[in-house]
């Protein structure tokens, strides 16, 4: 006798899910001639009549009910095709089960409601006002209850991160990017090849055995925010340590937006995983049940074009922002997407998720042209609300790059002048997503050395000299004044100079928290950030304003660019220098006469304060004599390698 149809109708959710009295299953798989649910873990499991579940011919669905099982029952599919049988994980189950690695691995039934949430009262940034930092859970930061580094050798994980927490809300940024976070194969992975999408990577958790100290560290967060302690119980699960941890994030003011991987899943599949799932009569790339025959990044590029992988996929992004309050989505390299036929899959993912969630953010990995594709909105885009950019990040390291070359050499600024002032891939530039160093860029993968980080690049034979620190302080004022939003990357935010890499046996790519203690001039820096940051959030021209760059100096390395709020005033005025040399009574276009403050100085941050500091001594005055299109002029003194924030004081 087949599984009950109790509880079950066109509506009941895919994989395993709890109800009051035992759990629905509900799996796609329309190839297959018999599919089964083996509960308790049974490698050598036979099949029986009373676990085969139903299906319903006109949509290759099976279902079935079985009363009893409970929040941790561990489960697999055993399935019957023309091409042979076995068992499989379900393909959308929340967790996995810990440790034991795939294929020897069950699915676990996890109730998606049983996490005690405290962020009710939290909201997310609107667009203008994030921050973004940007880090791999595995190798960001671990240490034992004496404060030691324990990450050498060890994967660190979701509530290791919490460790930070404090630090990043200090720093000021409002959001953070954690590379992918869902199961792939083997220990230790960028992310990018995920498996088991439904998944949380399992070597990010903590067993039963460990979860002790994770949870003093979790409950003196949560006790600072006035809340209650948590006991083992409610973060027993991997479901619930994720959860957890952007919980807390949450509490201490920083959306998270999670890296989601939807061109291609894995490689690396092993025999139970969803290749081929529902055993076809000739298992070939062309004949595979959620995959195109097309291959990318090592994996399998999805099947676009079937209405049952789209759902799956729509349905994964919404269980980010559904179940686990994500605040948005990174979508990795859309442009695949589009190239493989997944144009209208976007459209119906972005209108479905802001339909669920309106405050969602989603950010589009999108190179193809137009890029106003991914931001626009449907049936003339794609309906993304960021697009990558990366007008900003090339015209700045090519400017970096030219300007080591010493003070004789020729630096152009024409370039970031039109990368700053206009936009040629028509993408409004509050909608662009800006960065100098990312993942990727920056990856040393076991001798695949990409870009070097911001500090080598201004000096490839000393990191911590002059040069590099005031050209990296330069750019970075640059990335966080510019419009759109900004990301920083893991390590960057104190001029860290080593490429990472996701091997947890490189400890010498592992960002050098210590450095910030040893180092004063990683200490400097990271205040220098920090008060940009702060900067940021204290000026809306800076958010979400028009952008006027109007003056280029190439002979003396000198730009300067308008921010303002366009019919509010607030008005900046921002002026970089690259030059090795000090200019003093530098004639400048200033948008307004009157007094402008000097806000900000990027010199004072070295050796801070810096005793010796260039500058205006806070304050300028602009008189009504016309200069570079602009309506007053004053003469200003530029220190070397220095970035100013000027801005008129506020009304009476």
């Amino acid at each position: 006798m087949a599984a009950s149809q109790e509880h079950i109708s066109n509506t009941t959710p895919m994989g395993g899910r709890l109800t009051a009295d035992g759990a629905t299953f509900r799996v796609w798989a329309p190839g297959a001639q018999h599919v089964y649910v083996s509960m308790g873990g049974a490698d050598d499991y036979t099949p029986r009549a009373e676990d085969e579940l139903v299906k319903v011919v006109e949509t290759g669905h099976w279902t079935g009910f079985f009363p009893g099982v409970l929040d941790g029952t561990r489960y697999r599919f055993y399935l019957a095709g023309p091409g042979g049988r076995g068992l499989r994980r379900d393909p959308r189950a929340r967790e996995l089960e810990l440790f034991e690695y795939p294929p020897r691995c069950d699915s676990i039934v996890r109730a998606v409601d049983s996490y005690p949430w405290h962020d009710r009262d939290y909201r997310t940034p609107v667009i203008n006002d994030l921050i973004v930092y940007q880090f791999h859970v595995g190798v960001f930061s671990a240490l034992d209850q004496a404060g030691r580094d324990i990450r050498p050798y060890r994967v660190a994980k979701f509530l290791d991160a919490l460790e930070r927490i404090e630090y990043l809300a200090d720093l000021g940024v409002t959001a953070i990017q954690p590379l992918p976070l869902v199961e792939f194969q083997g220990e230790w992975s960028l992310g990018y090849n995920g498996t088991d999408i439904y998944s949380p990577e399992m070597d990010y958790c903590i067993g039963p055995a460990d979860i002790a100290p994770y949870l003093a560290r979790l409950n003196a967060l949560l006790a600072k925010k006035g809340f209650p302690p948590l006991g083992p119980d409610d973060v027993g699960g991997q479901v619930e340590q994720l959860k957890a941890f952007i919980d807390v994030c949450h509490l201490y003011g920083i959306a998270v937006i999670p890296d989601v991987v939807y061109n291609h899943a894995g490689g690396g599949f092993d025999g139970q995983s969803i290749d081929h799932f529902d055993f076809p009569a000739s298992p070939n790339n062309q004949n595979n049940l959620y995959f195109s025959g097309t291959g990318y990044a090592g994996g399998r590029v999805f099947a676009f074009d079937r209405p049952e992988v789209r759902q799956f996929l729509i349905d994964n992004a919404s269980m980010f922002l559904q179940e686990y309050h994500a605040d948005g989505l990174r979508f990795d390299e859309v442009s695949v997407i589009e190239n493989y036929g997944g144009w209208s899959l976007c459209q119906d993912m972005t209108q479905t998720l802001h339909f669920l969630k309106p405050s969602a953010v989603l950010i589009a990995e999108y190179w193809n042209n137009p890029r106003e594709h991914a931001i626009r909105q449907p049936p003339h885009g794609m309906g993304f609300d960021l697009s990558y950019a990366d007008g900003i990040r090339n015209t700045v390291r090519g400017a970096l790059a030219e300007a080591r070359a010493g003070a004789d050499a020729q630096v152009d600024l024409v370039p970031l002048h039109h990368a700053l002032g206009q936009n040629p891939q028509n993408t409004p530039p509050t909608r662009m997503y800006n960065c100098l160093e990312n993942h990727d860029l920056v990856l040393d993968g076991d001798g695949d050395h990409r870009w070097p980080r911001i500090p080598l690049l201004a000096d490839a034979t000393d990191s911590r000299s002059w040069y590099a620190r005031s050209r990296s302080r330069v750019v970075t004022g640059i990335l966080l004044t510019a419009p759109g939003v900004p990301m920083l990357f893991m390590g960057q935010e104190f001029l860290e100079d080593r490429l990472w890499s996701d091997n947890p046996t490189r400890a010498d790519r592992f960002i050098d928290w210590a450095a910030m203690v040893t180092d004063p001039t990683r200490a400097d820096f990271h205040r220098c950030t920090k008060d940009l940051i702060s900067l940021r959030r204290s000026q809306p021209a800076l958010r979400g304003g028009a952008t006027n760059s109007y003056h280029v100096d190439t002979l003396n390395r000198v730009l300067a660019f308008h921010r303002w709020v366009p019919g509010q005033g607030r008005d900046l005025v921002i002026v970089i220098s690259l030059s090795e040399s000090t200019h003093t009574a530098y004639s400048l276009g200033f948008p307004a006469t009157g007094q402008w403050q000097e806000l900000f100085n990027s010199d004072y941050y070295d050796h801070f304060p810096n005793p010796w500091v260039q500058g205006n001594h806070g304050r300028t005055i602009a008189y009504p004599t016309p200069m570079h299109g602009l309506p007053a002029s004053a003469e200003i003194t530029i220190p070397a390698n220095t970035i100013l924030i000027f801005a008129q004081p506020p009304s009476e």
